[in-house]
């Protein structure tokens, strides 16, 4: 067993004074309730203060105003006490008034609602003539009248009289009917024997007509069937004539004389003109063949000069194809370069860009570092 020395002792008081002063430290710094390190008390100390204050002005305004709340509830409840007695007595007051000075019967309209109306009113009508029965009253109708029993024996006695006065009418009618028939009847024979007189004489004076026109129509018969043969005889003989004259004319002898013109020996006449002789048709047909030979010449000088443009032509094409080929082989030697020079500089932008994305997240990575640095400090 060893024992302690006063060094060790000395020792031991101060680590645990160390660790005591740690952990009071500790306690200072970590507590972040009770931590006073960085801050102003000061500042704290008059927020709190201020704080303190305000509280106690709150406090005081809304005492103030309860207050005068209780106040004005107490105001309003009187007033609404006195308001509530003002209108009893008033309402007694009008009660009263009309009670001594409105009764129902001193009112202008209290006939309206009288219950012994009744009793009291007349009746609604005494005689025919009098003067209340108005047109609006509806109390007197036609055949409603006092004196209804009299007017109507009166009208029964003038209905008979009417009936008889008819009857009395209706034989006269038909008498005057019956004579006015027989009249109809009269006139009516007299007018058919009138007629067929009438329709005899039409049927002779017809027959006598029918004769004349048909003694009449055959008269012109048989002059008709005579100047018909007369005009036939005439037209042989003309007929016979016109051909006599046609087989001894120049217009089917063709005698080419006929068509000679006044105008020169190298015009004809048209309507008389028979034909062209053997010599004119063979002079015809020989300038008809050296045409025929000069369009022949002309037709195969216009082939090869076809022929010359088609050669032309077909060179000219293949000239421009050549030539087309050429231009698509540049521009496809033009595109490829450009397409090398469009990769190499993507591949360079996209380098570039890596290399900034890189530095940014390097500078950022060192501002965190940085301000966490300080922080801490």
């Amino acid at each position: 067993m060893e024992v302690a020395q006063p060094k060790d002792l000395k020792e031991d008081f101060v680590l645990a004074k160390r660790r005591h002063a740690e952990l009071v430290r500790q306690k200072r710094i970590f507590n972040a309730r009770n931590r006073i390190i960085g801050g102003d008390t000061t500042a704290w100390d008059a927020q709190v203060c201020d704080q303190n204050i305000k509280a106690a002005t709150e406090k005081a305004r809304d005492e103030a105003f309860a207050a005068e709340m209780r106040q004005n509830d107490k105001i309003a409840c009187i007033s609404e006490n006195r308001e509530r007695r003002d209108r009893k007595n008033l309402c007694k007051a009008i009660n009263d008034f009309q009670q001594s000075f409105q009764r129902p019967e001193t009112r202008r309209e209290f006939d309206l609602s009288d219950p012994l109306a009744l009793k009291k009113d007349r009746p609604a009508r005494q005689s025919d003539y009098d003067a209340r029965n108005t047109i609006s009253g509806m109390q007197k109708f036609m055949g409603e009248d006092l004196n209804f029993h009299l007017r109507k024996k009166f009208q029964e006695e003038q209905n008979r009289e009417w009936s008889l006065q008819q009857q009395k009418e209706r034989m006269i009618g038909r008498e005057n009917q019956k004579c006015a028939e027989d009249l109809y009847l009269k006139t009516r024979l007299q007018f058919d024997e009138t007629a067929k007189h009438l329709q005899d004489l039409e049927t002779a004076t017809r027959k006598a007509v029918c004769a004349t026109v048909k003694e009449f129509n055959k008269n012109q018969a048989l002059e008709s069937a005579e100047k018909k043969i007369q005009e036939r005889k005439q037209e042989q003989e003309d007929n016979l004539a016109e051909i006599s004259n046609m087989l001894r004319g120049d217009l089917l002898s063709e005698n080419p004389q006929q068509a000679a013109s006044s105008f020169g020996p190298h015009r004809v006449v048209p309507d008389r003109w028979k034909g062209m002789s053997q010599e004119q048709l063979e002079e015809i047909r020989l300038v008809q063949k050296h045409q025929v030979q000069e369009k022949l010449r002309l037709q195969e000088e216009e082939r090869q000069r076809d022929m010359d443009w088609d050669r032309r032509r077909i060179q000219k094409a293949r000239a421009t194809l050549l030539f087309e080929q050429q231009q698509q082989r540049l521009q496809r030697g033009l595109r490829r370069a450009l397409d090398c020079s469009n990769l190499s500089l993507a591949r360079e932008q996209l380098l570039q860009k890596k290399h900034m994305k890189e530095l940014c997240t390097n500078h950022a990575t060192e501002d965190y570092f940085t301000q966490f640095n300080t922080g801490s400090r």
